[in-house]
């Protein structure tokens, strides 16, 4: 069999194993279940409007309409209680019945009675103050007419809001991460159950440690794409059907530059997971060998939250060219809109040459560790043995 042939057979196997496995299907429902609880909570988030009922004694139909109008001024819907006099306006502030009472809002000395104060105070004193003006301005021959509509000329009707962008982008980098280290943790995993089992030994009578090392990380990746796909569908589709966001073509596109880095973040991470888990023999020890990669994720997670609230920050632009930050940083930077191309193009080839420069060494360290079983393996004794 050909090269080609060794590694997608190595692929197949990754994948047919995979599918059939309880944790990776349970995972796959988890963040898919997520994705879909989080646009539900922002629906109904979303859809809760500030509502307060005032109650009013000695009013007329024109305090009504000023206390509404005052209310939608502020972003609440105000509902209006007609109360007979000032006791049962008390009574009904005291039993909750409504969050404020105003007495005598057309009069010389009107007053309000609340519990506590809160918005409600703003509201009355706005609509009171309205009254007030109307009333002085219609005692002096004032004719008012209606204020004139606004008509408003955006210069640059282009310019979208990339708000949105960002938080999309923020949540497929949470996705991303999450799958990034997920995926990493299969490979390294399964790197561990095959050394441990002595198949390993079986399977490199027939092909190449490179070629093993090459089938695995595509099969895993193609899953893991597979995956992301999965949830990008899910969540647009869902944003979509849900009234949760209007989904124009600039956020779709930072969901497929999201998928783009998680191709790359995932060519990175997995040939270092694969090469670290070669230097150990057991589960048990997968934490010590794993531990500064994933702690090089989590740091990239805290910066691209960093990023989503200042994407042309120092931090946030240094990292972004930074091999392991880049697939978490730069979708952030480049979902805000203020990234030149330049930057794009110099931030792929740097990454580019940070995989070729794993892939390289990597292999080298998991053909030199792979067949050494009984405990932890050197770094040194890995690359020295592989010379050999």
């Amino acid at each position: 069999m050909s090269a080609a042939g060794q590694v997608r057979l190595v692929a197949r196997r990754e994948i047919t194993t995979r599918v059939r496995d309880k944790g990776f299907i349970i995972s796959s429902l988890v963040i898919v279940l997520l994705v879909v609880g989080v646009m539900i909570f922002q629906l109904v988030a979303g859809g809760r409007t500030s509502t307060t009922t005032i109650g009013v004694v000695g009013g007329n139909p024109s305090v009504e309409t000023a206390l509404q109008q005052a209310g939608e001024a502020s972003g609440t819907a105000v509902t209006v209680t007609e109360l007979p006099d000032e006791a049962a306006a008390r009574q009904a502030v005291s039993d909750g019945d409504v969050d404020g009472a105003v007495l005598d809002p057309v009069g010389d000395s009107p007053q309000l009675l609340v519990e506590s104060s809160g918005s409600v105070d703003d509201i009355v004193r706005s609509a009171v103050g309205a009254l007030s003006v109307g009333a002085q301005l219609a005692a002096q021959g004032v004719d008012l007419q209606p204020a004139p509509n606004v008509s408003v000329t955006e210069l640059d009707p282009s310019d979208e809001d990339d708000g949105p962008a960002v938080v999309v982008a923020l949540v497929g980098v949470v996705v991303l991460y999450g799958l990034l280290i997920l995926f990493g943790q299969f490979v390294a995993q399964g790197v561990v159950e095959e050394k441990s089992s002595r198949v390993v030994e079986l399977l490199l009578s027939t092909m190449k440690p490179w070629q093993l090392l090459a089938g695995k990380i595509l099969g895993l990746g193609v899953l893991g794409l597979a995956q992301m796909v999965l949830i990008a569908v899910v969540g647009v589709t869902g944003a979509l059907a849900l009234g949760v966001v209007s989904v124009p073509g600039q956020l779709i596109g930072t969901v497929l530059v999201v998928i783009g880095w998680f191709l790359v973040g995932y060519a990175f991470y997995a040939s270092v997971f694969a090469a670290a888990a070669s230097l150990v023999s057991r589960q048990e020890d997968l934490g010590s060998v794993l531990t500064p990669t994933t702690l090089l994720l989590v740091v990239g997670f805290f910066i691209s939250i960093q990023a989503g609230q200042d994407p042309g920050s120092g931090l946030a632009t240094v990292t972004s060219f930074v091999p392991g930050l880049t697939p978490l940083v730069m979708p952030v930077r480049m979902a805000a809109g203020d990234v030149p191309l330049w930057q794009v193009l110099l931030a792929v080839a740097i990454m580019a040459v940070a995989i070729a420069l794993v892939v390289r060494v990597g292999g080298r360290v998991y053909a030199g560790a792979l067949l050494r079983t009984g405990g932890k393996t050197k770094l040194r004794e890995a690359l020295t043995a592989e010379r050999a």
